[in-house]
């Protein structure tokens, strides 16, 4: 696009033009789904996965599992006076360690499923590659049958490997 062009088209010409190619609306469909399938990550991970993590700790080591697993940095009780009443999480300073591991879990799973969507997608882009060799081989052979009469590939492969060793026996005569 010449500069002409652009300046006849002013900024929302240009815009319009950016917002319709199809890579960006490829891109904003996988946002989309992004957002619907990080929907369906997470409540696999909070509602199936995570339960079954606490249930295994509480299996192993008697606590609640990872819903109460918190590192304090600073510790505020809920009632200053009887500090036994249990800790205000609103207003303590702590590492919420079962959100943190939750977060790995997502990710991991998000991670896998993106593996594998890239590795079939490469798989079938492979394969596509070697149908059009495929398909582009036999037009050659075709194209060489047509031209040379009767003769097929196997044939004028067989008398170029005739040729060749007769001109390496003339070469080894000069000798």
């Amino acid at each position: 696009m010449s500069k002409k062009d652009k300046e006849k088209k002013g900024f929302w010409g240009e815009f319009k033009e950016f917002i319709t190619r199809g890579n960006v609306l490829d891109m904003a469909v996988g946002v989309i789904v992004g957002g619907a399938f990080t929907a369906i990550v997470n409540a696999l991970s909070n509602n199936v996965l995570k339960p079954v993590i606490n249930w295994i700790l509480a299996l192993m080591i008697g606590a609640d599992g990872l819903d109460n697993v918190y590192t304090f940095l600073k510790k505020v009780p809920i009632d200053p006076a009887d500090p036994s009443a249990g800790v205000d999480l609103t207003t303590s300073i702590y590492i919420d360690w079962g959100a943190f591991i939750n977060a790995i879990i997502n990710f991991l799973l998000i991670a896998l499923v993106l593996f594998c969507i890239v590795k079939l997608i490469n798989k079938l882009h492979a394969v596509q590659q070697d149908m059009k060799e495929a398909a582009q081989k036999r037009l050659e052979e075709k194209a060489v049958a047509a031209n040379l009469g009767s003769e097929t590939p196997a044939e004028i492969s067989e008398s170029l490997e005739g040729g060749a060793a007769e001109a390496s026996e003339k070469d080894g005569k000069k000798e």
